[in-house]
């Protein structure tokens, strides 16, 4: 089978789009394999008597290793290469998925280690990714190569919701662990055989195509070491401030969706991960055509530092107005048409701060990814268990809803503000 995908990855297509799809469906597994649990946490609440806090700890624990290990992660890609740092990464988070089910029997403590562990493992995946996209992708293609490595985080979700939903119902939570662990080990398997770390390195590279890599600036082995410091500008903050509002929109309704769902839609399970994949469906067809308007904008003399802002600008302020609305929803299919409107306008913010990594830092986008991924993660380390908590004070969903519009709001303002998309370092 691993033959066969790898001959049809090959076949008559650029080597950089091999790689460009490999990176995507990389960031397909790891997103199944993150939120499977958002939808088993509902029926493992129910066998072990969790609390919508301890259930909230469940959850946040991910975010805790992906936190710790984010900056390491960049530096660890300028070293190594985004190759052999990927290729780790994956291997890590599928074996951990593939034990999730014994680390819950042990206790709540192997359990929530476990969930750090892969937190951890995945947290080179963008480092990686970015590292790789500039060695492989030309500037004309950026913004499309970004936009289709973040697709991989709704057809993921999509993927893992309504897959583990499915599962669940018919061969119980262990399943959807089981299942979508052993998917990142046949991916590995195609990634050693397909992808090289660098062109120069790739036999099957097309001369035509060799040429048009081998006129960019390449990007070295290791690249020169970057004090911190330098990350400490305006436009870095912008892009930080920026990806801390769209991650807080992201992990917040990745974990939060199917129990909303559930306990105030009153849905069934399998229903419940259906549903919550619907919103993130229509963010990957957002975000792919943000990708393309925005190359194309570039191609027709917009100004880059105009093209993210008008992207993060729409993404966030947009989802805001319609995650207000949620109070209004007084039923499932009206709850589930404006999640899906508010998160699937989502999808343009992708294609503003994302491409805007390496407008600023294009030889250490790893790194400055690494960087500005570590703050963006506190979303998922802490907001994920406050808003647990605010529902259990609460008692509604509401909050959370009214929190996520907040942040988006003010994190699209300082975007715009601060956000210039001149390099701070070659």
């Amino acid at each position: 089978m691993t033959a066969i995908a790898g001959e049809v990855l090959s076949a008559r297509r650029p080597r950089r789009v091999v790689v460009v799809a490999l990176v995507f469906l990389a960031c397909v597994i790891a997103y199944t394999d993150r939120v499977n649990l958002s939808v088993a946490a509902v029926a493992m609440r129910e066998q072990f008597g969790w609390s919508q806090t301890q259930k909230g700890l469940v959850l946040s624990a991910f975010f805790i290793g992906y936190l710790l290990c984010m900056f390491v992660a960049g530096l660890l890609t300028i070293r190594f290469g985004g190759k052999r740092v990927l290729g780790w990464c994956v291997l890590a988070w599928s074996l951990l998925t593939l034990l999730m089910p014994v680390a819950a029997t042990a206790s709540l403590a192997m359990l929530i280690a476990a969930r750090i562990g892969m937190g951890a493992g995945e947290a080179g995946t963008f480092p990686a990714g970015y590292d790789l996209f500039g060695r492989w992708t030309p500037p004309t293609e950026r913004a499309r190569s970004v936009a289709w490595m973040m697709n991989g985080i709704p057809v993921g979700s999509v993927i893992g919701l309504v897959g583990s939903g499915w599962l669940i119902e018919r061969y119980g939570w262990q399943a959807a662990f089981y299942a979508f662990g052993v998917l990142g080990l046949v991916w590995l398997i195609v990634w050693v055989q397909q992808v090289a770390n660098d062109p120069a390195d790739d036999p099957r590279l097309a001369p035509a195509e060799r040429a048009l890599l081998g006129a960019m600036p390449r990007a070295p082995q290791a690249a020169p070491r970057l004090p911190v410091r330098r990350l400490l500008h305006w436009p870095v903050l912008g892009v930080v401030l920026g990806h801390f509002a769209v991650t807080w929109n992201l992990y917040v309704l990745l974990s939060w969706l199917p129990s909303y769902f559930r306990e105030v839609q009153h849905v069934d399970i399998a229903t419940a991960g259906l549903f919550s994949a619907a919103p993130w469906a229509l963010m990957f067809a957002a975000t792919s055509l943000a990708g393309s308007l925005s190359d194309r904008m570039i191609r027709h003399g917009v100004s880059p530092t105009r093209v993210r802002k008008l992207m993060q600008s729409v993404g966030l302020l947009v989802s805001a107005a319609f995650l207000l609305s949620m109070p209004l929803a007084h039923s499932a299919s009206s709850a589930l048409v404006l999640l899906c409107a508010g998160t699937g306008t989502l999808g343009f913010a992708w294609c503003g701060f994302g491409p805007a990594v390496i407008d600023v830092a294009p030889r250490h986008s790893a790194l400055l990814l690494g960087f500005s991924n570590t703050f963006a993660t506190l979303p998922g380390a802490f907001g994920v268990t406050l808003i647990g908590w605010l529902i259990d004070l609460t008692g509604t969903y509401t909050v959370a809803f009214a929190v996520t519009a907040g942040v988006s709001i003010a994190g699209a303002l300082a975007f715009d503000l601060l956000f210039n998309a001149c390099p701070i370092v070659e």
